[in-house]
């Protein structure tokens, strides 16, 4: 199983960016999938996750600027940000909770993909 993501870049501030990830393997179900970041210095922190029913859960710093959305026949997550500020930069990196086909057995595991750098200019 891997997740592949894409997007991210340079914006200036108040624009918008967009970062997509795919999942591929031998996938039995994607639970959770989601975004999380990491500024330098700073612990890696929660940006927004969906269920694959469809629940959302976005942190605080950017609720209301930023939408999840996934598109479960595809295996991929999306994540679009506007009115981007300074302290939006960072690597984001997409995260999936997979249940997936182990030999005999289905086992479930929590993936990260590379991450993919945001920066914000002034």
């Amino acid at each position: 199983v891997q997740l592949q993501a894409s997007g991210g870049g340079l914006v200036q501030a108040g624009g918008s960016l967009s970062l997509s990830c795919t999942a591929s393997g031998s996938i039995f179900r994607i639970h959770r999938m989601g975004w999380y970041r990491q500024a330098p210095g700073k612990q890696r922190e929660l940006v927004a996750t969906a269920t694959n029913g469809g629940g959302t859960r976005y942190a605080d710093s950017v609720r209301g600027r930023c939408t999840i959305s996934r598109d479960n026949a595809k295996n991929t997550v999306a994540l679009r940000m506007n009115s981007l500020k300074s302290e939006d930069a960072a690597v984001y990196y997409c995260n999936a909770r997979i249940t997936y086909y182990g030999g005999s057995a289905l086992i479930t595991e929590d993936y990260w993909g590379q991450g993919t750098q945001v920066t914000v200019s002034s």
